[in-house]
């Protein structure tokens, strides 16, 4: 369960990992973070101790492009699963997709409930119903206030668990705009096995983003604060991931959406919104629910896609703010770059690359890897790629869209506290948005869940923004209290040397402490 992702059957990862003596991949998977396939890397079972590229289940990922079997899931299985928790639906689909040959079922709950033992809601993720038909899924009852701890918590421990098996440590590096690189350091801190590094870009995270990583103070976490925007604290890291030699050497990978293990579990998200907002089971066919995805990445999206693929009657829109090329894209077909990412108030989601999107292309496609990889290479050479009719249509099909001002978010926000006493975050306030929309035009609707991927507690700014007062919660008010510890990464400073320093210290420690062990 360890990420990066191979191209198609008969290619190899260009990670510097050991592969299946399989072919060449162009460097944009590793460069650029772009992924077509659901692969992830994981400890060899043999004992070999090398890192492999393998699939966690037999399906469509090791079969010629077209033959995209995903698992099926039928009227009674749904129905069965209509009863369970959060954790449980977790539970199943980590099974749909995970062998008990690579992790007993047993020990597979056991990591998932010892991952959602932090959160401090007892169902972990709670739907708050609100006026006017308003569903809010909040997923932001972890740690760190934000939706990634839910999938983070998981990885992490499908990680430990292989590398406490085989005896191995890998180095996790993380380039943040905020909350990935907390989410990333709560998952794994104080784990024997994992060093992380994360780059954060100084200044521009919140305050309360920023304390939440510096204040960690675990002997394998580091933190660099970079005199940069989130763009050119990438760029270290490509150059160090793009040295083949040195991330086998050092056994690299990094945390983020482009790890299947993630989206597989943020898959739950879709299914608990269903269940709980569907008004009948009883139905032939089963009902439609329409959930809102505000997304940056896409990662939200694909899971919602590969959910709808298997079975789950839902309908998907997606809400951006102005960084909106995949609302162009869904919209137009137009799959370019804007000129600069756009600073907005949802910060989390100023991304200009939605590096899932080609995952999605790729199961639109039949998984045809050839039809999706050749969009990505003249995505990557012309930052411009208009998509076939056929594909465009079948993406305006199975999703919707729209893009949101800052001045629509602080409106939304505001509007949300004066119907209900409500406080959405930025981000949700995108996908709620969306729905006050809907409702406005009073166009027919399906029920409607919005997921809500953070708690405003982490966004006073944008609280004041709207002329409304923050709430602060006690863990987050002692923060600012705590010792911090991070190093800076000054303009004029060699980032990629620092870095790469870094890593080789961090090796030549486990590799002391490994030798201490054995003698």
């Amino acid at each position: 369960m360890i990420y990066t992702v191979a191209d198609e059957a008969g290619m190899r990862l260009e990670t510097g990992l050991p592969s299946l003596g399989l072919g060449h991949v162009p460097q944009r998977v590793v460069v650029q973070r772009l992924t077509v396939r659901l692969c992830v890397l994981w400890l060899c079972p043999m004992g070999c101790g090398s890192l492999e590229t393998r699939c966690l289940w037999d399906c469509p990922l090791c079969r010629p492009p077209g033959s995209c079997e995903l698992p099926q899931l039928d009227r009674e299985t749904l129905c069965q699963w209509s009863t369970l928790s959060y954790p449980g639906l977790v539970k199943e689909l980590c099974a749909l997709f995970i062998g008990s040959e690579l992790i007993p079922k047993d020990d597979l709950n056991d990591l998932i409930d010892r991952a959602f033992s932090r959160f401090r809601h007892r169902e972990v993720v709670h739907l708050s119903r609100l006026r006017n038909g308003l569903n809010v899924l909040e997923l932001w009852h972890g740690v760190t206030y934000a939706f990634k701890d839910l999938s983070l918590s998981c990885t992490a421990q499908f990680l430990q668990y292989f590398l406490e098996k085989r005896e191995k440590h890998v180095t996790v590096v993380v380039g943040t705009s905020g909350d990935t690189g907390s989410a990333a350091i709560e998952s794994v801190q104080g784990a024997k096995n994992v060093d992380i590094i994360v780059l954060l870009p100084k200044g521009h995270c919140t305050k309360i983003q920023e304390l939440q990583m510096t204040t960690v103070l675990k002997e394998n976490v580091h933190v660099f604060g970079v005199e940069g925007n989130s763009d050119e604290l990438d760029e270290p890291i490509k150059t160090v991931f793009a040295d083949v030699a040195f991330v086998k050497k050092h056994n690299l990978m990094s945390l983020n959406s482009i790890n299947w293990s993630r989206v597989l579990v943020q898959m739950a998200h879709h299914f608990f919104a269903y269940f709980q907002c569907t008004p009948s089971l009883d139905t032939h066919p089963l009902p439609l629910v329409e959930v809102v995805v505000p997304t940056g990445a896409a990662g939200n999206l694909a899971a919602g896609y590969i959910a709808q693929k298997i079975g789950l009657p839902i309908r998907l829109a997606v809400a951006v703010n102005r960084n909106d090329i995949i609302h162009r894209t869904v919209q137009q077909g137009d799959f370019s770059l804007s000129e600069a990412v756009k600073s907005t108030l949802a910060s989390a989601m100023d991304i200009q690359v939605p590096y899932n999107m080609e995952r999605v292309f790729w199961l639109l496609s039949g998984c045809d890897s050839q039809v999706t990889r050749a969009l990505m290479e003249q995505f990557e050479r012309t930052q411009s790629v208009n998509l076939p009719k056929e594909l465009h249509s079948k993406l305006s099909e199975v999703v919707t869209s729209e893009s949101v001002s800052d001045e629509a978010i602080t409106q939304t926000m505001g509007r949300c506290w004066e119907e209900n006493q409500y406080l959405l975050c930025p981000h949700s306030a995108v996908a709620v948005n969306y729905h006050y929309q809907q409702m406005d035009r009073q166009q027919p609707s399906t029920p409607r869940c919005c997921l809500a991927p953070a708690s405003a507690a982490k966004f006073p700014e944008a609280v004041l923004a709207a002329g409304l007062t923050p709430e602060t919660p006690a863990e987050i008010v002692a923060l600012e209290h705590k010792e911090t510890r991070c190093t800076p990464m000054r303009r004029g400073d060699n980032w990629t040397l620092m870095l790469q320093d870094t890593i080789e210290d961090l090796s030549r420690r486990w590799r002391g402490h490994a030798l201490n062990a054995s003698q």
